[in-house]
């Protein structure tokens, strides 16, 4: 084997990306800065939804057993992260308020408006935490459609700068053309490493907003169903 040849395939990784050109460390660093800002994203996010789900799972199962308002209201103050339990604070303070201006107990003397009004409330409150919630996932989407073509850019900037290195050696030695492969290699390779795990998790978080969405609706069909029920209990 030629020396030429050992010493190329003996470089680390690391030596080939400090030999690299400006461009080629330039999209390294954007792939990896946007790598690591997704990790962190990533592990946040997974424990929000982790905490979301588990208390929208007590609040819901204290709510469908019968719990009165006052004490749901008193429970939901501890459960910060649930969307659904957000939605009930919300609706409690609207009920509470409709309730003292016609001169009432919370819940028990509203008329047919005032419960539409309290519904299409729950409605924009439900709409505002759905797409806060899908507003954090933007830059998991963006890294996973985009890291890709980033990574392809600096693959056709390595190959540009081994056919350069052939030329101006004037032969197609590996010595030539090695180090501008490499950085094509490398560059696919980190342009794929931050786009998959954005990927698997945008998905899997995405599915965790449609579930509690679905949750919130069904819980504002129950609360507004509730309101009805103790409005006829009152007629």
């Amino acid at each position: 084997m030629e020396p030429s040849a050992v010493s190329t395939a003996g470089h680390s990784v690391l030596d080939l990306v400090l030999q690299a050109g400006p461009v080629a460390k330039f999209v390294l660093l954007l792939l990896g800065a946007a790598s690591l800002v997704s990790w962190g994203l990533i592990v946040e996010r997974y424990r929000m939804f982790r905490r979301a789900r588990a208390e929208t799972r007590q609040f819901l199962h204290r709510f469908h057993g019968g719990a009165r308002l006052a004490e749901l209201r008193d429970l939901s103050e501890r459960w910060n992260d649930s969307p659904v339990a957000a939605l009930f604070k919300a609706a409690f303070h609207e009920v509470s308020q409709l309730s003292l201006e016609s001169g009432g107990s919370v819940g028990r003397t509203l008329d047919e408006d005032a419960i539409a009004d309290v519904q299409r409330m729950m409605e924009r409150t439900a709409a505002a935490s759905t797409r806060s919630m899908e507003r954090s996932l933007t830059f998991l989407a963006t890294t996973a459609s985009t890291a890709p073509f980033v990574g392809l850019f600096g693959t056709v900037w390595g190959i540009m700068t081994a056919f350069q290195r052939i030329g101006a050696s004037g032969s197609a030695s590996l010595e030539a053309y090695a180090p501008g492969i490499a950085e094509a290699l490398i560059a696919t390779a980190a342009g794929l490493a931050a786009a998959i795990p954005a990927a698997v998790a945008f998905n899997s978080f995405l599915r965790q907003v449609r579930i509690l969405s679905i949750e919130m609706e069904e819980f504002q069909y129950d609360f507004v169903h509730l309101l009805h029920k103790r409005r006829r209990r009152t007629d």
